[in-house]
């Protein structure tokens, strides 16, 4: 072992500055959380600046024999980690938090894992090591274990590593997500434990593709975006009245000039699963079809004296049932997640006064299929269930817009079909508890929040990131009132939405800029409901420096 030479009085006073200036120098470059030498005595350090005692010294003891305070480093208690949404539970500890260092590796203690290791390997600059059992200064490792909320995950900083596990691989990806923020935001994860969930199983984003054409680049980067910021959902809004936007094989004569092709939705598709983010197709019916009717006018919606209805096909006809489920099954295909939105929204035969008198084939069809007191709507209900039933054989799980359920009809609509609850000025429109009372389950789309209808118009505004964060929570799903408390774990969670009424008034860049903080402040209030602990203004400079 080497021996340490004995120092003159003042080359002890002047080292030991150096010592504790270098250490606050440290501390500032390195946040909060990285620990300094202890001011007291500050003695003990190798020639290398080590932690280390000498062979022929005694603890206690300088070599003169006085005493000395045994080496020490000295950490604050660590402070929790700052990052979108917010994490819901940190246990402080003190020790110097964990930095990304050269050579350093993330490896996995399941192969399941190892799309979430390349990921957050090659975001931070470390080694991808795959399936080790050893254990280095530095690492951080990602494991499966233990049981409870499938997106819950438990992270460790501790000893110079990062351990972050969870019951399912979607829980250990928004480990690495917080741990991506706590690098990119402060430059260190802080000492302690991490203990996450989210409060509700749907936050989604909606987007309006068929109104607006958006490039396939523009999604993946919300995809992207979406997965940092841990929603699971992306709706894809691709047939109405004015475009249909994906390739189609059973039906190519409906598809518009601008289009995403098949190729294009799978590498969305792949790229969302990446990011455990499940695509939610929607295929608008019975109305907003314009863009299939365009190409089979046979099958327009006719009043009684013959004026086409816009956007309707008429559902007393077996060949429009047909070209949908040709759809329906086409796509069932192409999107492999178990979420499917039927629309069933603003069906104009139901908007008249007297829909049988206006539309006596679809009297007609109603009284024939549900007897002498079949009405129109019973009709129209029976087409959503029948959608449902074609979409629930390919395993997908059906929800519909809220003013697709109609009040005082015979027939019912199937019990699982849930509720996307977007408005309250429908045609004999329903509060939310007239659907929860009855059992339903339901996701917030709130238009008084949660809609960014491009061009404002009617009553729209776009709405602001400070007045989510501020007024709502998913239990305020119609106008500002919340629901009651008990009907809470009905609501699965919400979606903030992109509508395209006016396509042209904003561009692809200006909408991104537009919800990047309604975005924000939507999936902190999915995650904890809870009052936040930041102010906006506080929330705002961390969404700034996250990025």
């Amino acid at each position: 072992m080497t021996q340490h030479r004995r120092r003159h009085p003042a080359e002890q006073v002047i080292r030991k500055r150096a010592v504790v200036a270098a250490a606050i120098l440290g501390t500032v470059a390195l946040g909060t959380g990285v620990g300094v030498w202890a001011s007291s005595g500050g003695g003990g350090a190798s020639e290398d600046g080590g932690a280390r005692q000498s062979s022929d010294r005694v603890p206690g003891k300088d070599p003169s024999g006085s005493p000395t305070p045994s080496p020490t480093r000295s950490y604050p208690l660590s402070q929790a980690p700052r990052t979108i949404p917010a994490v819901r539970s940190h246990t402080a500890a003190r020790g110097p938090g964990w930095q990304p260092q050269k050579g350093g590796r993330v490896v996995v203690g399941d192969p399941g894992l190892a799309d979430e290791g390349r990921l957050i390997a090659g975001e931070l600059g470390l080694s991808y090591a795959g399936q080790k059992d050893d254990s280095k200064a530095g690492d951080v490792r990602l494991s499966l274990g233990g049981g409870g909320n499938q997106e819950s995950y438990t992270m460790t900083v501790k000893d110079g590593r990062v351990d972050i596990s969870g019951p399912a691989q979607a829980g250990v990806f928004y480990g690495t997500r917080t741990l991506k923020q706590e690098v990119h935001g402060g430059g260190t994860a802080p000492e302690g434990v991490v203990k996450d969930e989210p409060a509700k199983p749907v936050r989604g984003f909606m987007v309006d593709i068929a109104r607006k054409p958006y490039s396939e680049t523009w999604i993946e980067d919300r995809i992207r975006e979406l997965g940092d910021l841990k929603y699971n959902e992306l709706g894809l809004h691709f047939s109405d009245d004015q475009a249909f936007r994906i390739e189609s094989t059973s039906h190519p004569e409906i598809v518009s000039k601008d289009h995403l092709s098949t190729a294009q939705v799978k590498r969305i598709i792949a790229l969302a699963n990446s990011r455990h983010i499940t695509v939610v197709p929607e295929i608008d019916s019975p109305g907003h079809l314009g863009a299939v009717i365009a190409a089979h006018p046979d099958l327009q919606l006719r009043n009684a004296s013959g004026t086409a209805t816009r956007g309707a096909i008429d559902i007393s006809k077996p060949a429009s049932a047909k070209i949908v489920d040709d759809l329906l099954n086409e796509y069932a295909g192409l999107f492999p997640g178990d979420q499917w939105n039927l629309g069933g929204d603003e069906y104009q035969a139901l908007t008249v006064k007297d829909p049988q008198a206006s539309y006596p084939q679809l009297a007609t069809a109603a009284r024939k299929a549900y007897g002498s007191g079949g009405t129109v709507a019973d009709l129209t209900t029976g087409w959503l269930n029948d959608r449902a039933a074609t979409v629930r054989a390919h395993g997908k799980i059906p929800r519909a817009w809220n003013d697709g359920f109609f009040r005082g009809t015979s027939v019912r609509p199937d019990k699982d079909l849930r509720v996307a609850y977007w408005t309250g000025k429908e045609i004999g429109a329903r509060q939310p508890d007239e659907y929860l009372s009855a059992g339903r389950k339901l996701i917030n789309y709130n238009d008084e929040f949660l809609y960014y209808v491009l061009g404002q118009p009617q009553t729209f505004v776009y709405p602001t990131g400070q007045r989510i964060y501020e007024q709502w929570t998913p239990r305020v799903v119609r106008g500002t009132t919340a629901v009651p408390a008990r009907y809470d774990g009905q609501i699965l969670g919400g979606t903030f939405a992109v509508w395209g009424d006016f396509p042209n008034a904003q561009t692809q860049d200006q909408v991104a800029a537009g919800i990047r903080m309604p975005l924000r402040a939507t999936v902190q209030k999915l995650w904890d409901p809870g009052r936040p602990a930041l102010t906006w203004a506080e929330f705002q400079q961390l969404a700034n420096r996250l990025g």
